[in-house]
């Protein structure tokens, strides 16, 4: 059976608390697992969420300050350790390199698992798989960083009522999908266009266009909102998003469940996000991210 859901890993903004941990959030999506920022002490999250380095298809992140990537030298040590037997792609902003190459190897390890390298260095398509597409946008931060998105490409939805009229049963059902005509009936004529899901993951930055791209008609959203409303001039200043901000991004973006996350460690009180959130007009699912939560995308539709 296949599993669409998000596991929080870590949720501090700049250094971890008692309660929460640097980032870090691993996305499963139907047999592949793919982490978003891991920061340090993820290989250890991973670990009290039930994680292994063989569910790691690919390793998406965002930007190179720590609380984001000094994961890494852990993650990919494991990934190694345990001899992942399916190959594991790191996709990264081609301008930090070498911090990358700092992280992979930080130690000596023995190496016996590929890591293939693939930098972003500008907006757009990253990968292309049966179940998805992985986008990336550029955002506005201190130091370069992006976001990413996936996209689950339209399929067809069959319509029991369209395919009793026209008498289609049995094998018929699957030979019209496969061939797309069926005796003069055409696969338009019994079902309707299934959407597919989006996802995107947007951590550090100041509100710009690439931010309203990748929250565009999203299913789940999972978004940053270090500060609350009262202290923008300091997010704009550090190239962050407050709750107010974040919310109303995924207001007018449509989204369908929001995810608010990286908090300063300057509150305590995190419904407080929840309050500022829904003041900015959200209506939709509302989420305010604690560590080891899992939240699953929303049904379809």
């Amino acid at each position: 059976m296949s599993v669409r859901e998000l596991v929080v890993l870590g949720t501090a903004s700049q250094v971890p608390t008692r309660h929460r941990n640097h980032n870090g959030y691993l996305l499963r999506w139907d047999g592949e697992g793919i982490l978003f920022d891991p920061g340090e002490g993820t290989q250890r999250q991973m670990l009290r969420a039930g994680a292994a380095a063989h569910d790691l298809n690919r390793i998406c992140v965002t930007h190179f300050h720590g609380d984001h990537s000094l994961g890494l030298a852990g993650v990919i040590q494991r990934i190694n350790l345990d001899r992942v037997p399916h190959p594991v792609t790191a996709h990264y902003p081609g301008s930090g390199q070498r911090f990358f190459d700092r992280l992979r190897y930080a130690t000596a390890y023995r190496e016996t698992v590929g890591i293939t390298e693939e930098p972003v260095a500008a907006d757009g398509p990253l990968a292309r798989t049966p179940g998805y597409t992985l986008e990336a946008r550029k955002l506005s931060h201190p130091v370069e960083s992006y976001g990413y998105r996936l996209v689950e490409p339209d399929g067809r939805r069959m319509l029991p009522d369209r395919l009793a009229a026209h008498g289609i049963k049995g094998p018929d059902v699957g030979r019209i999908q496969r061939e797309g005509t069926l005796d003069g009936i055409a696969l338009e004529d019994v079902s309707e266009v299934r959407r597919g899901q989006r996802f995107a993951f947007v951590m550090d930055t100041r509100l710009c266009e690439g931010v309203q791209a990748l929250a565009e008609g999203c299913d789940l959203l999972v978004i940053e909102s270090t500060f609350l409303d009262e202290d923008e001039e300091l997010a704009v200043e550090y190239g962050h998003l407050t709750a107010g901000q974040a919310a109303r991004v995924a207001r007018d973006a449509d989204v369908r469940h929001l995810v608010l996350t990286h908090f300063s460690q300057r509150y305590s009180d995190p419904e407080e996000f929840e309050r500022q959130a829904r003041a900015a007009g959200y209506e939709g699912e509302l989420t305010v991210a604690r560590d080891l939560l899992r939240v699953p995308l929303p049904k379809r539709r």
